[in-house]
Order: C-alpha cells, then structure tokens, then sequence
C-alpha cells in the first residue's frame, strides 16, 4: 500500500482536492490499486488558530509518505507569502523536489485563445525547481559602504556570498544572485532528456538567454550537452523570448521543453493559458529519489471559494500525475482520457471556460465516464 499526504490548503483548494480524491477512488477500485491518504490541515485557517505555519513534525510525518497531494495555498487574512513560502517552497527545498514537471496540452471542446485555429498544442515542460534567480540571494543599499553575507545552503552544497556594495550620491540599490551548480542543472537536464527518450521524442528544446546572462546559462548549456550526448536525444538551445515567441504563433513546434526555473515560471504559464486557463493545468513537484508533491497551478481564488465555480481539471490531473510517477501509468492514463472525453463532449465545462458546470458536478462527469472505460 502506498501512502499520500493530502493537503487541501486555502480557497478553493478542499473543493478541487474533493473532485481530485472522487476521481482517485474509481482508478484504484478499477485498476486493484490501494492508496492510504492521510490529511494534514495546514493553511489559513490552521495558522490563525495555532500561529504555527508547517511543524517539524508534520515535515517528519509527511516524510513516511509516498507522495503529497496539494490543493492551493493563500488566504487574504494571512499577509501574501507567509503561506506560499511557509508551507509550499518550504516543502519543496525539504523534499529537494528539483524538478516541476508542467505538461502543457489543449483539449478538443476547451476555448483558448488559439482554439479555433486548428492548433495542436501537446508539450511538456521541465523546469528546474531549486536554484536560478530563485534562490532567496539578494538585497538593498542606500547610500555609502554596505557589506553583506548571503548563505545558500542545499542538501548536495553550501555557498556563502560577502557582498561589498560603496554606492555614491543619494540612490538606492537592489540586487538578486542567480545560481546555476553543476550537480544542479545535470541532474534536471538529465530527467528532462530521459523523460523524452522515454515518450520517443527525438529532440529536447532548452531555454535561456546566454546571449546576455553567459556565465549561469554557459554552465546549464554545457548540461544539456552532456545529457543529448548520453541518452542519444538531439537538442537545440532557444533564447527565452523565441520560446514566448513560437509558444503562440507555432505551438506544435514544441514537444519537451528544459528551462531554468525563472524562464520555466514565466513560460508555463503562457502555456497555461494556451491549454485553456490556470484551472486545466496540473504539475508535479519531483524527486524521482524522493518523495513529490502534486498540485493544481491555480492558485487559491478565494473570491470564488465555495461556491462551486472552481475547475478540478487541473487538479484531477495532477492526481494522474501523481499516480503515474508512482508507477501507476495504465490508471493515469485511464484518468486523462476520461477527462479527455467529458471535454470534447461539449456537455461540460466550468464557468472559467465559459461553462455552467459546477465543480462537483465536473468531478462527477469524469469520474462516472472513468467507469466506462
């Protein structure tokens, strides 16, 4: 039996993850699997009770399982970052989850703003999860002599920073560091590639802009080398704003996408809204030697919390996703069909798409064409 940690988190987060466990519950009674999903009520609302964000215990706790299952987090009445940093990167750097793993695809019946178009748009993105300009290194100065030391530390390293900043006249300064480690870009590119090979994809586009940033992205293009090399995997080095670029006007030139983690923030949610809007897109949070996370893209929307407007698409398939990198493909295939089928019948389609279909409603329809299959 394996174990899931399920945190629903904020907003509309308990009614998606509701939809996403509804679903779960047919693809294993289906396909003979056996999940034991434990809750862990971290959020908004567990935070102004206790005052406590996310406990070493319940880190420990979280660790037995197999994989966690996230629904969204933020709340207006805890200030913005408190969760989002407290529980969700905070579980990502614990867990040394490297890699977010963002399939992109537009399904028939979904409005986009390329649908009509006859646009196929079926694309995966690998997006380095720990390091880049996202590292938490930076700071600002005033006028004169300032000296700072900054701290990274990671499982595999630690680097320290001593930063001396002599600013003239009466300005202000702001900087941000950018890290790219070697270990740290061969072992994202090295998935990205292997996860290609595996779907018999014949070339891997990866992401940058080295034409100006040549010492971080010169190292992770040396990554990508090594790694085309080794899984036999043709590659080909895009700047960024090509990539933004041929996102919309040629999407089906894409198949698997590798990017550092600012490029691959930014990107994935232009593909987001190809594929139809934040609430069709899931994602995975991956340690192939660990334990992942899984959670919809859309964040918590507590304007429309209970009211059964949110779409559970997105977090239907990132159950599949869950289900797929613990070793369950033939069920998190059987999932996205399903969910495949009940949009390109027309008959359902939640109020983000323009729809009437209520959230539950929508968890219903996939779940009951899932027992048809």
């Amino acid at each position: 039996m394996q174990k899931v940690g399920v945190i629903q988190g904020d907003g509309i987060g308990p009614e998606v993850i509701r939809e996403a466990r509804k679903v779960l519950d047919v693809a294993c009674e289906r396909n003979g699997l056996s999940l034991d999903f434990e809750e862990f009520p971290l959020g908004a609302t567990h935070y102004l009770k206790t005052g406590e964000v996310l406990s070493d215990d319940t880190i420990s706790r979280l660790a037995e399982k197999d994989a966690i299952l996230l629904g969204a987090m933020g709340d207006p009445r805890v200030k913005p970052g408190v969760l989002e940093k407290g529980v969700l990167l905070r579980l990502r750097f614990h867990f040394d989850q490297y890699v977010n793993l963002r399939p992109v695809q537009l399904f028939d019946g979904v409005p986009s703003p390329l649908a009509g178009n006859d646009r196929k748009v079926d694309m995966f993105f690998v997006r380095e999860n720990t390091e880049d300009f996202y590292v938490g290194l930076g700071g600002r100065v005033g006028r004169g002599k300032s000296r700072a030391e900054l701290n990274l530390v990671r499982k595999a390293y630690e680097a320290k920073f001593d930063v001396g900043i002599d600013l003239k006249g009466d300005d202000e300064l702001a900087f941000q560091i950018g890290v790219i480690t070697k270990g740290g870009a061969d072992r994202v590119v090295d998935f990205a590639f292997k996860l290609a090979k595996e779907k018999r994809m014949d070339l891997v586009t990866s992401v940058d802009k080295a034409n100006v940033l040549t010492d971080v992205y010169g190292l992770w293009r040396e990554a990508v080398e090594r790694a085309s090399k080794k899984h036999g995997v043709a590659k080909e080095f895009l700047y960024v704003d090509a990539v933004a670029l041929h996102m919309v006007r040629n999407p089906e030139r894409f198949k698997a996408l590798v990017t550092p983690n600012l490029f691959g923030d930014i990107l994935t949610d232009l593909g987001a809204a190809l594929q139809g809007g934040l609430g069709f897109a899931p994602s995975g949070n991956i340690n192939p030697e660990g334990i992942s996370m899984f959670e919809p893209v859309h964040g918590s929307a507590p304007d429309i919390a209970g009211k059964g407007l949110a779409n559970p698409v997105g977090a239907i398939l990132s159950a599949a996703l869950m289900l797929q990198t613990l070793g369950h493909r033939k069920a998190a295939e059987e999932i996205e069909r399903a969910v495949r089928e009940i949009l390109a019948s027309g008959k359902h389609m939640t109020a983000d798409a323009g729809g009437r279909t209520s959230t539950s409603a929508m968890g219903d329809a996939v779940a009951s064409r899932l027992r048809e299959i």
